[in-house]
């Protein structure tokens, strides 16, 4: 199975989780935390979804799952313990030919979610293909060693660029050589080391004097 990588944009769009154990708990906060509206249905739920009683966001129905449910759905995630049930809920999706994943079963997905590494802006998604989660998982603690908070920092200084260049009529591609040579001349470095002096007189060099690393960051 080859798949196709691809980063989802579900702000405001209605998702839908079955389930109500610990799994749908962490499917339902991934979501909610992308800016889905999700609607978990589920017989019973765990206590850690009292954490969601004060989110307009998320809707908790507590019953058994009806194919009706996926109507108006973007997306619908299987997290059951019923693998019958899990099976008639990627049929059912099938037949409306909406995205599903269902908890650890890859073969009845026709999408499965990576393992991630997220620093602000920064997302980094570790796949392999279904074959070892826990492999992807160690993949994923060992880089976080390495992708540190300078990353986010980093990614908002050069969207705080970015945002200032477009707004003087820069097109992008005008100003593709400004932050390549921004990259290459060891900023994320010196965010890294914490060097706003050097920062800024690197900026102010490249870019201009009405540059400042304090108001490029409060931009954002």
């Amino acid at each position: 199975m080859k798949y196709y990588p691809v980063n989802l944009n579900i702000t405001n769009r209605s998702c839908l989780v079955v389930g109500g154990g610990p799994v749908a708990f962490r499917k339902t906060s991934v979501l909610a935390d992308c800016g889905a509206d999700v609607t978990v249905v589920g017989m019973d739920f765990c206590d850690e979804f009292q954490k969601f009683n004060n989110m307009s966001s998320i809707s908790l129905v507590q019953r058994k799952y009806f194919p009706s449910d996926l109507d108006g759905k973007f997306l619908v995630i299987g997290a059951t313990d019923n693998e019958a049930l899990n099976r008639r809920i990627s049929a059912d999706a099938e037949k409306k030919n909406m995205l599903c994943n269902i908890a650890d079963v890859p073969e009845i997905c026709n999408f499965i979610l990576p393992s991630v590494i997220r620093q602000g802006d920064l997302v980094i998604a570790l796949s392999t293909s279904g074959k070892s989660p826990a492999f992807a998982k160690k993949l994923r603690k060992d880089l976080e060693k390495t992708f540190g908070d300078e990353y986010a920092l980093f990614l908002d200084l050069m969207g705080g660029i970015r945002q200032k260049l477009l707004s003087t009529a820069h097109s992008p591609e005008a100003h593709k050589h400004l932050f390549e040579k921004l990259i290459h001349s060891g900023l994320l470095e010196m965010i890294r080391n914490n060097q706003k002096e050097e920062i800024n007189h690197l900026i102010k060099k490249v870019l201009g004097k009405q540059y400042d690393y304090d108001q490029l960051i409060r931009s954002i």
